[in-house]
Formats: structure tokens, sequence, C-alpha cells
């Protein structure tokens, strides 16, 4: 068995591994790429910040984030705005650009799986490195170069999220289809997870660090070629354990270290995000009037 299918029996092992031990809990969002059909309660905005850091052994250490506004606008309609910055060790620290995404939620009451339809628009340059999803032939070679922010990128991302509830479980399936305005081929990519925290039932006490808190997940995600070359071959792949700590009427602390399956990938990269919920922002503007 070569190393390519070792390391996806491992990545399947672990995600099976991960279904079995955990225990019963409601569903709760911890992931960094896949995306669920839960939005945003109108009204209220969500300020969070999604940082990655890689260490490609034959190039720069680096850090990737961004910062993250996301705004329910209705039941069925969440926007959100992001501000992508990186620093590469030895090299430079610039601001990436911006993304503008709305999701959309057809079906408003609970089904076995709920849809939704995903549309963003970046404005980024060829230095980002926030990686909020990998597609086409994206790949470790792809950040051994300088970082140049002089490459402009107008893209428009596709999604179709897949998601259900089941006992606690939430499990999301996302196909995505991206595409660079300036003529590029459509490019596509895949993002599965699974997750639930570690208790359904609530403590009676006042408690930061119970069970109910604490939520265990895993994603698996990668690119699927382009409109010319559609596949495995020449993509990264990356299996992501992830943990997340939710403080009563507090943060969000999120930690996933994301595995590469292939030659084409990061060995390693870590990720981490901190999220802190303002409910009704809007009203509170206009009673301090």
């Amino acid at each position: 068995m070569d190393r390519f299918r070792r390391r996806w029996l491992a990545a399947f092992l672990c995600v099976a591994f991960l279904v079995v031990c955990a225990s019963r809990a409601r569903a709760q969002e911890n992931y960094f790429v896949t995306y669920t059909h839960h939005m945003e309660e109108p009204g209220d905005l969500e300020i969070a910040t999604k940082s990655v850091t890689g260490f490609p052994q034959q190039g720069n250490s680096f850090l990737g984030n961004a910062t993250e506004l996301e705004y329910g606008v209705k039941t069925w309609w969440t926007t959100e705005l992001y501000l992508d910055g990186q620093s590469t060790f030895g090299e430079n620290t610039l601001f990436t650009g911006w993304r503008l995404e709305n999701r959309f939620r057809p079906l408003l009451q609970e089904h076995w799986i709920n849809p939704v339809l995903y549309f963003e628009f970046e404005d980024i340059n060829a230095a980002d490195k926030s990686l909020l999803e990998v597609v086409g032939h994206d790949g470790v070679a792809d950040f051994l170069e300088p970082s140049d922010r002089s490459e402009k990128k107008r893209e428009a991302e596709l999604r179709l999220i897949l998601s259900s509830n089941f006992k606690g479980w939430n499990v999301a399936e996302n196909v995505i289809a991206e595409k660079n305005l300036a003529g590029e081929p459509w490019e596509f990519g895949y993002a599965l997870a699974a997750s639930r925290p570690l208790s359904l039932l609530a403590t009676g006490n006042n408690c930061r660090f119970c069970r109910e808190n604490f939520s265990l997940g895993a994603e698996l995600y990668g690119g699927l070629g382009d409109r010319y070359s559609f596949g495995f071959s020449h993509t990264s792949h990356y299996l992501a354990p992830s943990a997340a700590f939710h403080l009563p009427s507090g943060p969000t602390f999120t930690f996933s270290p994301a595995v590469g399956l292939n030659h084409n990938s990061h060995g390693m990269l870590l990720r981490f995000g901190v999220s802190y919920e303002i409910d009704q922002i809007a009203s509170r503007f206009r009673r301090n009037r």
C-alpha cells in the first residue's frame, strides 16, 4: 500500500474514531472550512478571527488571518465581510484583501438534509494565505514563492451546502466551485465535517468547564482539479480534527490541527480562532440614541 493510500486510510479511521467516541450533544459549529445550515440570528453580529499557520519544509513559515464580521439580515439570509492579512517570517506582513459572502437558506424548517446556497466575491492578491478553502490544484508549492501583492485576484466562489442534525450530531457536506474572473477556468473542491458537543445535558450549576461547553469534530477537505482536469490528480487534501470551547455569555475558542494527506499538501497546518456574538446590535444602537 503506497503512502497516499495509507494516509487516506488513516483519515478514515480517525473520522470513524471521532464518530464512535463522541458523546451525545447539541450540534455546534466548530469548523474552519466547512459550512453548515446554521444561520446567524436576525439582528445579531458575530465578530471572529480565523488564523492558520504553516511550516513548509522548503519555504518560510507563515501566519494567515481572516477577520470576520457576520450579520444576520433575515432568518434565511446571513451576510459576512472578511478582511484578510498574512505574515511570512523573513519576508513581510501584508493586508491581502477582502471578501463579501452571502448565504441563503431556501427551506427554513428543519429537514433531514438542509440545503444552503453560498455566494462570495473575493478581492484579494496572490500573497493571501488565509486558506479558507482548498480548490483546484492548490498546494504547498504555492507557498514557496516570495509573497507578492502586486498580482490581483478577483474571484467568485459558489458552494452548495448540505447539512443535517441527528441525535446531537451535525454532519455537513460542501461542494465548492471557484473562478478567477480574469478568465481562468472553474476550479472545484470539497469539504466534509462532523461534530457534536461532549454532552447534551446542561448541568444546573454555573459552570465554565462543564462537558456541554466543549465540542469535538473533524473536517476533511481538498481540491478536485478544474474544468479541464477534474479529479484528484495534483491536488491537496487535509484531515483536521477540531475542538471548540464555548464560555457561557462569552467568546468561543476553536483549534484544529490539519494533517496533509499527500505530497502536494502541507505536512501540518495549525488553525485557531476566537469568536464573540453580540445580540441584536441594531436595537442597542437605537436604544442609545
